[in-house]
């Protein structure tokens, strides 16, 4: 047996446990950014918006001084939940997954007691308490019914929640149980409450 060669793996399996236990928002981002979180964050891997580059965030007057951008790798890192809401487009019951949007705001250094706005590619704003997205444990969806979404349609992320099981919503018309849960989510400034 060659003694480097064993020396080496041993000193690498012991690193294994902290590389495997790095948190989705510490790792580098390996893909296009799909959501900004900006504002009241714990953390930054980019600057301010950029006026020339930055289209979408001007047109939508979205400003800050420094974010986190968050890629598809980062989302998948994170423990996945199921939720099966029957969807006001088509009354049917969907399978959605992604990580607990919580989840999410935690890796970036989000406080508890935090208000999100939590916005759409077509400009659509949310304002949500953070304690709310807990109690309805919204998720960032990624995928429905185990097909990815995709820009154009509801995704790339959908922040949603399981509306049929919540007392809040099971008992409003279809039409009015999702007005808090954004598809196309991009951008999420944080702001202390």
């Amino acid at each position: 047996m060659n003694k480097r060669h064993f020396l080496g793996g041993a000193a690498l399996a012991g690193l294994l446990p902290v590389a495997t236990g790095v948190a989705a928002a510490d790792a580098p981002r390996k893909g296009p950014g799909l959501l900004t979180v900006s504002g009241a964050i714990g953390k930054s891997n980019r600057g301010p918006v950029d006026a020339a580059l930055d289209q979408l965030m001007v047109k939508h007057k979205v400003s800050f001084d420094k974010a986190f951008v968050i890629d598809a790798d980062a989302l998948a890192r994170l423990p996945a939940v199921k939720i099966k809401p029957t969807l006001e487009y088509d009354a049917k019951v969907h399978t959605l997954s992604g990580p607990l949007l919580t989840s999410v705001l935690e890796t970036v250094g989000v406080a508890p007691e935090a208000m999100l706005g939590m916005r759409a590619v077509d400009g659509y704003v949310v304002p949500l308490k953070m304690a709310d997205a807990r109690t309805y444990r919204m998720i960032v969806a990624t995928e429905m019914d185990g097909v990815p979404l995709v820009l154009g349609g509801l995704g790339p992320q959908w922040a949603i929640y399981e509306a049929d099981t919540l007392a809040a919503f099971k008992d409003k018309p279809l039409k009015e149980r999702f007005a808090l849960c954004p598809w196309g989510l991009y951008s999420i400034e944080v702001s202390r409450s």
